[in-house]
C-alpha cells in the first residue's frame, strides 16, 4: 500500500484546484470546453501540462504525432508502465472527459514516486503520464488517433496528412503549436487509465470505481450520398435527385434500426453532416456524414449492418441517389486482461471502495493500448450519465476517489503486480518501435 503517513485529503484538494486551474483554459459560457484536437486551446492547454509536469522533475517528451509522455525513471533502460488520457474535446463539451484522466495519472504518478523516495523501493519498471493526441476524432477522423499510431495500428505519415473539413492537416496543425515532435516513443510493459464513466450505471448503483473487462463493438462509416444539383423553385420534383433527402432517410433508417432491438441492445447514430453546396436556393448535389453502430452483441451488430445495407439500396431507387460506405473504424467485442481486473478489484476492496466490472460503449485509449500491452481501465461515476455536453458533471469527491484508486494500483503495476501478464504479451520493445 502506499504510504499512509502521505495526506491523501491535502493531495486531494490540490487536484482539485489544479482541475479547476485546467477547466479554465477553453472554458464555454455553459460550464464546459471547446478544446479540439490541434487548436489554439489545445496548444494552451498543452503548455500548462508541460509546465505542471517539468515543475515536478518529470522528462517531458513529443512523438511525432503529437504523444505527450511525462517520465520518472528508476531503473535505466527498464520499461515503463504507461498511465493517461486525453486532453482534446468534443465542441462545447464537458470539463471531465479525457482531461480528468491526465491530470489524476499525473497526480497519481507524483504520489507513486513520493513513496518510492520515502521507502527506498526502486521499482522494476518506470513510470510515464501520457497526453494522447486527438481521441475524440471531432476535428481530424478517425478518433484515438494518437493510440492507433502508438500501438501500429495506424502510421504516422497517414495520419500526419489527414485533413480536418477546411483542408489543414495533422501536421500542419501540430507544426503550429509546436508539437509535432521527434522524439520516440517509451518501451510500454503495461498501460492504466482512468476515465468518467459517460453513463449512469455506477451512480444508480451507489458505486465508486467501475472495472472494466470488455468493449461493446462498434462499425463506424464515412457515407457519402451523391444526387444532381438543380435548382429549388424550378426543378419539378420528380426530376430530382435531392442528396439530403436521402441523407435524412438514412438518418431516419438508423434510429428506426436501432428501435428494432430489445432492451438498447444496439446504438446507432449520424454525427457529422455536411450539405454541398449548401445554399438555399440549391438543390443538394453531395451529402457527407459519419454513421455509427455498436453493440455488445457480435451478431446484433453484424444482423443491424446488413439491415442498414438493404436500407441504403432502398434509399437509392426511391429517391435517385448513390450511397457509398465506406469502413472508417471497426472493432469488435474484446476482452480486457483478468490480471488488471483482479489487481483493480483487490485495490479497490483494500481502499474501501465499492467496485463492479462493466463494459464500455464509448472507444478509449485504452481500447487500443488493451491490444498490446496488459491495461487496467477504470471508470468514475458521472452524473445522470451526461457527456459531450457542457452539463457533464463527476462529483469531487468521486474525482478524489478515482484518484486514489489509480495511484496504488500504478504503485503495485510499477512493483511488477502484472507481470505475468507482460510475459503473456509481444514483448514491450516491440510497442515502442514504429
Amino acid at each position: 500500500m502506499i504510504d499512509p503517513t502521505i495526506n491523501t485529503d491535502r493531495a486531494g484538494e490540490d487536484f482539485i484546484a489544479d482541475f479547476t486551474s485546467l477547466s479554465r483554459i477553453g472554458a464555454t459560457p455553459g460550464g464546459g470546453v471547446h478544446r479540439l484536437a490541434g487548436t489554439v486551446e489545445d496548444g494552451q492547454l498543452r503548455a500548462w501540462l508541460r509546465n505542471w509536469l517539468e515543475s515536478r522533475d518529470f522528462t517531458v517528451t513529443i512523438d511525432a504525432v503529437g504523444n505527450m509522455f511525462g517520465l520518472i525513471e528508476w531503473t535505466p533502460n527498464a520499461p515503463y508502465v504507461l498511465v493517461g488520457s486525453h486532453l482534446d474535446s468534443q465542441p462545447m463539451a464537458g470539463r471531465f472527459d479525457g482531461a480528468y484522466g491526465v491530470l489524476a495519472a499525473a497526480h497519481a504518478a507524483v504520489r507513486v514516486r513520493r513513496n518510492v523516495t520515502a521507502t527506498g523501493q526502486t521499482p522494476p519498471f518506470n513510470l510515464a503520464v501520457v497526453n494522447w493526441f486527438n481521441e475524440e476524432g471531432a476535428r481530424f477522423q478517425p478518433s484515438m488517433m494518437g493510440s492507433s499510431v502508438f500501438t501500429g495500428k495506424l502510421s504516422a505519415e497517414h495520419v500526419l496528412a489527414i485533413t480536418d473539413p477546411d483542408g489543414v492537416s495533422v501536421e500542419q496543425a501540430l507544426t503550429a503549436l509546436g508539437y509535432r515532435g521527434t522524439d520516440a516513443a517509451p518501451e510500454t510493459a503495461a498501460y492504466a487509465e482512468i476515465h468518467i464513466e459517460q453513463g449512469r450505471h455506477l451512480e444508480k448503483d451507489g458505486v465508486s470505481i467501475g472495472l472494466v473487462d470488455a468493449t461493446w463493438a462498434a462499425h463506424k462509416y464515412s457515407a457519402v450520398v451523391r444526387g444532381e444539383q438543380s435548382h429549388t423553385g424550378s426543378t419539378v420534383m420528380a426530376d430530382r435527385r435531392d442528396a439530403l433527402v436521402g441523407a435524412s432517410r438514412l438518418v431516419v433508417a438508423l434510429r428506426d434500426l436501432a428501435d428494432t432491438f430489445a432492451d438498447s441492445a444496439l446504438h446507432t447514430s449520424v454525427g457529422q453532416l455536411f450539405a454541398l453546396p449548401n445554399s438555399p436556393v440549391v438543390v443538394a448535389s453531395e451529402v457527407r456524414m459519419v454513421l455509427d453502430l455498436r453493440s455488445a452483441d457480435a451478431e446484433v451488430l453484424a444482423e443491424a449492418d446488413a439491415r442498414l445495407h438493404e436500407h441504403v439500396a432502398v434509399i437509392e431507387k426511391r429517391d435517385g441517389v448513390h450511397i457509398e460506405l465506406t469502413q472508417a473504424h471497426f472493432w469488435g467485442v474484446q476482452s480486457y486482461q483478468p490480471e488488471g481486473i483482479d489487481l483493480a478489484r483487490a485495490v479497490a476492496g483494500e481502499l474501501g471502495l465499492s467496485s463492479q466490472t462493466m463494459m464500455t460503449l464509448a472507444g478509449h485509449d485504452s481500447t487500443n493500448l488493451k491490444d498490446v500491452v496488459p491495461t487496467v481501465m477504470l471508470f468514475v461515476p458521472s452524473v445522470d450519465g451526461i457527456s459531450h455536453n457542457e452539463g457533464e458533471l463527476t462529483h469531487d469527491d468521486d474525482a478524489r476517489a478515482g484518484v486514489d484508486m489509480l495511484t496504488e494500483v500504478l504503485a503495485r503495476m510499477c512493483q511488477g503486480a502484472l507481470q505475468d501478464a507482460v510475459l503473456q504479451h509481444a514483448a514491450p520493445a516491440q510497442v515502442a518501435q514504429r
